[in-house]
């Protein structure tokens, strides 16, 4: 089992920026894949940003340039740093882990942070 701590949700005004974090906790395998993903009200959720254990990282194209995520494989954590925040950016953001052993791969959900964006 995994279980996915988030911090740094919050309000915060158009062009200001947010540092999202999640660390993740017990089975961990060394490959595997962590990100975000959000869900605005009466929408889809939808990815944002991932990262593999390689460093290799994929974004939607609504953030690319505007979002960058890392990550601390030491700590098991990742960020999302998220700069010139726009009002439809406002959403839960839920951290997503994806650990893979061999044929197996297993998913995991935090429990969602609240991100609003004032006009």
């Amino acid at each position: 089992q995994v279980q996915l701590v988030e911090s740094g949700g919050g309000l915060v005004q158009a062009g200001g920026s947010l540092r999202l974090s999640c660390a993740a906790s017990g089975s961990i395998f060394s490959r595997n894949r962590m990100g975000w993903y959000r869900q605005a009200p009466g929408e889809q959720r939808e990815l944002v940003a991932v990262i593999t254990s390689s460093g290799s990282t994929n974004y939607a194209d609504s953030v690319k340039g505007r979002f960058t995520i890392s990550r601390d494989n030491a700590k098991n954590t990742v960020y999302l740093q998220m700069n010139s925040l726009k009002p439809e950016d406002t959403a839960v953001y839920y951290c997503n882990v994806e650990t893979y052993f061999y044929d197996l791969t297993s998913e995991y959900w935090g429990q969602g942070t609240q991100v609003t964006v004032s006009s």
